[in-house]
């Protein structure tokens, strides 16, 4: 039989088609079926795929790709939703705002320690910002004994017309006074709110130098 009879035998009996499948096998895997490597999954309906670009019917699963030798290169991973990729881009950005914050901690800590590396340094600021509240309060009541004095007088000038109506003149005396007297009352108790503001942030500044000083690192409790 001549090589063409032997051809036109293997294309009729289907063993041409055979010997072509094998061959094909046999390139993929000596060739590795290209740089890529092979790819190969089951899909959701439990068929097994491969081929040698990442497949379709498994995009939402993991994808083995094997070199030539049938050893496993890498492991793609399922390609997200839209809804898990909004999820995980949510997610970096609360571990960047995270980080952020955590900087800053680190960073104000720092500072704390710069302008308060002991105690009687803290305490000492600590006066100096009373001090400057008190400085006003006492200025506020300095005002209104003054304010109460000149009260006592427009009072005693007021006697002169009882049981009639004041003159504009005093009537506006008085009532600018009344106005004047209240305004001081008003800056001492802002005053006094404010002593207590200040006492309450230098301990709270406090504490947390106590923990520095102690060798607790800068921003400590801030979220890794």
């Amino acid at each position: 039989m001549s090589t063409d009879d032997r051809l036109v035998f293997l294309r009729a009996s289907g063993l041409g088609r055979m010997l072509g499948a094998f061959a094909l096998a046999w390139v993929c895997l000596h060739a590795g079926a290209g740089p890529a490597g092979i790819y190969t999954c089951v899909d959701a309906q439990g068929r097994r795929h491969t081929s040698d670009r990442p497949i379709p019917e498994c995009l939402d699963r993991e994808q083995r790709v094997l070199n030539r030798d049938g050893s496993q290169r890498q492991v793609v991973p399922p390609r997200m939703t839209a809804e898990q990729r909004a999820a995980a881009e949510e997610r970096r950005r609360q571990l960047e705002r995270q980080e952020a914050a955590r900087k800053d901690a680190i960073r104000r800590d720092r500072n704390l320690l710069h302008r308060f590396p002991d105690e009687p340094t803290h305490a000492q600021a600590r006066s100096n910002a009373l001090e400057v509240v008190r400085r006003v309060i006492q200025g506020a009541e300095r005002q209104l004994v003054e304010l109460d004095a000149e009260r006592q007088r427009l009072d005693a000038e007021a006697e002169f017309y009882e049981g009639r109506r004041l003159p504009p003149r005093l009537r506006s005396q008085v009532d600018a006074n009344d106005a004047q007297r209240q305004a001081q009352r008003d800056v001492i108790q802002t005053q006094r709110g404010e002593l207590d503001r200040i006492n309450a942030l230098y301990d709270v500044e406090l504490e947390r130098l106590r923990r520095l000083w102690a060798g607790q690192p800068a921003g400590f409790d801030a979220a890794p």
